[in-house]
């Protein structure tokens, strides 16, 4: 009888597949109220990189992390009328509090343009307070009605930056400056997913935007996932908070803002980029273990695994020492294989009489015998290649489900089969997108003939990428 999978496999059931591995791979649970999660150590991990490789970029772009409360008072959202009403069917809203009703309820922080615009509004006062750039990591309550781990939950962590500025271009250059060297180089150079990045049209922008800017990853399934946003919010909070600054000819002006975020939607983007039949693909540089060392059994093997561990330490490798030889060998390399770290040596009785170890290398698959004494000029090497294998396949699979297509009914057809469609912007329109979204596909972002992200909706040229999404 054959051995039944340790996971559902992909191709007979994606979503089912994803579950399993966030449960085998100890990523996450589900919360005890709905539509929350726990996220266990390992997956806390993951998230701890992203957040050490996001916040390095955002300071270098020369923000500043801040914090701001959880609680809003109500009549803050009702200010900016766009940004109200988009948010208001996700809104989680507390009226009583210490045994009694509050004067007036408080929302639990969805997001924090009003917030901090309030705040905004008292400290900045001239020219020379700007740009005022400020990020905070935090969490935020969106009442989700389809739960689903890491994608959608109704309690998520996330970063947020907020921006005010003395004119649109400086504050429309910021906006794209996140998008493209914070963004984009993290996700491209550090989870390995080659994304497009765009324009979202009208109908997709964030509420109360004058553009939002996106970056878009293909799943393993062939679905799109946005990845992060960065937008454009003109004066609309500005003049809703009156958010002034004296201007060096002595003119009240209001001040030109941005705002942008990535969450741990990027966590469940990993698993779904680069996940197979075996567990998760950690990419190295992401990893915050890249190597395990295991002592498969024997006490020379556990001495020797603990003093190669420190050696590869000292090297600058992210290490995991398993000297766990009272667990069955076997069950931990499953386990090690299933959360996805990048290379596992694997050092037993036999190996120690050759002076060597075994290299098993999770993203391209294989076994193979090295010098233990190699190890450290050889590991570097090895992380960088297995880098660049999963840019490489992110990319191949993009490109190969991406289709041209002339019409409406093409394009639909391609995201139905799983794939994406690139269509004439001009051929498609807001009434063909409506079109598309009866059938619960959606223009995912605009893009310009050569690739490029737009400078306006309607610039000559422009492509809609379009395909199921979640």
């Amino acid at each position: 009888m054959a051995k039944a999978p340790v996971l559902t496999p992909q191709a007979e059931d994606f979503p089912r597949w994803y579950q399993d591995l966030i449960n085998k791979a100890e990523l996450a649970d589900n919360g005890p109220v709905r539509g929350t999660m726990v996220i266990r150590p390992y997956g806390y991990g993951l998230w701890e990189r992203m957040q050490q490789e996001m916040d390095a970029r955002i300071k270098d772009a020369g923000a500043q992390n801040a914090y701001f409360p959880l609680f809003i008072p109500q009549s803050y959202l009702t200010k900016e009328a766009e940004h109200v009403e988009g948010f208001a069917p996700e809104l989680a809203v507390v009226t009583h509090g210490g045994g009694k009703e509050l004067d007036e309820p408080v929302v639990v922080r969805p997001t924090s343009e009003t917030i901090i615009n309030d705040y905004f509004s008292k400290w900045v006062q001239s020219y020379r307070d700007l740009p005022l750039l400020i990020n905070q990591w935090a969490n935020v309550v969106r009442w989700e009605m389809r739960p689903r781990v890491f994608l959608r939950t109704s309690e998520f962590l996330w970063q947020e930056g907020h921006t005010a500025h003395t004119s649109y271009e400086d504050a429309r250059d910021y906006a794209a400056r996140i998008h493209r060297d914070v963004y984009g180089d993290f996700m491209t150079n550090v989870l390995g997913i080659d994304v497009v990045l765009g324009r979202k049209t009208a109908k997709e922008r964030f509420a109360g935007a004058i553009n939002t800017l996106t970056l878009e990853g293909m799943m393993g399934d062939g679905k799109a996932l946005q990845l992060g946003t960065s937008h454009e919010l003109g004066t609309n909070f500005a003049k809703a908070f009156n958010t002034q600054y004296l201007s060096k000819e002595g003119k009240q002006e209001l001040v030109w803002q941005t705002s942008w975020g990535v969450s741990t939607r990027m966590v469940g983007g990993l698993i779904m980029s680069h996940g197979d039949d075996n567990g998760l693909r950690v990419p190295p540089r992401l990893a915050h273990v890249q190597v395990v060392v295991m002592a498969i059994k024997g006490d020379e093997a556990v001495a020797k695994v603990r003093e190669l561990g420190a050696r590869l330490k000292a090297a600058g490798i992210r290490v995991f020492v398993d000297d766990r030889v009272d667990t069955p060998f076997g069950r931990r390399a499953v386990d090690w294989e299933l959360k996805g770290v990048p290379v596992r040596i694997e050092i037993g009785p036999r190996d120690l009489e050759a002076g060597t170890a075994m290299l098993a290398r999770r993203i391209p698959g294989g076994k193979t015998p090295v010098q233990i004494d190699a190890l450290a000029d050889l590991l570097p090497k090895v992380l960088e290649e297995d880098q660049a294998q999963l840019l490489r396949e992110s990319r191949e699979r993009r490109e190969a489900r991406t289709s041209d297509v002339a019409t409406i009914e093409e394009a639909a057809e391609a995201a139905i089969a799983g794939g994406w469609a690139r269509i004439p912007w001009a051929d498609l329109g807001p009434e063909g997108e409506a079109k598309l979204a009866e059938q619960a596909v959606s223009v995912r972002c605009l893009i310009a003939a050569d690739g490029s992200v737009p400078e306006a909706d309607d610039a000559p040229g422009n492509l809609a990428i379009v395909a199921r999404s979640y």
